[in-house]
């Protein structure tokens, strides 16, 4: 029978995978707030709150609506709420690579042009969602397995 003991500089280390998680909650975070920035996202007057009809282009590539940005904004303070729990951040990456990599299936399986593509998803969203989906996916897994705190600075 072995006992743990945890200093109190273990209570505010945090591990591998809070700190992926917080990283990926910034990221979302920026990213939905300049969303609704002009001159970083294109054609921001024919935002639509959803749909395809939104000619919005984050840095000119992703086609982007308000609840586009609104997802990655949500998604972004979830990640940065990972900060303070490892299981938190666990869950937040593998669910949310989950949760991405339904969102590439769908863009590819919905056209583009219909009502269906109400988010709106366009060919470079999909790509970055396959990205993104196996990314958290991997990072969850693999930072997830041990509870290894990076130091402190």
């Amino acid at each position: 029978m072995s006992t743990h003991t945890v200093s109190s500089s273990a209570h505010t280390a945090r591990t591998s995978v809070q700190i992926v998680s917080g990283i990926f909650g910034a990221v979302f975070l920026l990213v939905g707030i300049l969303g609704f920035v002009p001159g970083i996202t294109k054609d921001l007057d024919t935002m639509m709150f959803a749909g395809h009809h939104s000619q919005a282009a984050l840095l000119g590539i992703f086609q982007v609506s308000v609840l586009h940005n609104i997802v990655h904004l949500l998604f972004g303070i979830v990640g940065l709420l990972g900060l303070k729990s490892r299981r938190l951040a666990k869950t937040y990456l593998i669910v949310g690579g989950i949760i991405y990599a339904v969102l590439w299936i769908y863009g590819l399986v919905v056209p583009m042009e219909s009502m269906g593509n109400f988010v709106p998803l366009n060919t470079a969203d999909n790509w970055l969602h396959f990205v993104l989906a196996a990314a958290m996916i991997t990072t969850g897994i693999v930072f997830g397995r041990k509870a290894h705190t990076a130091p402190q600075r």
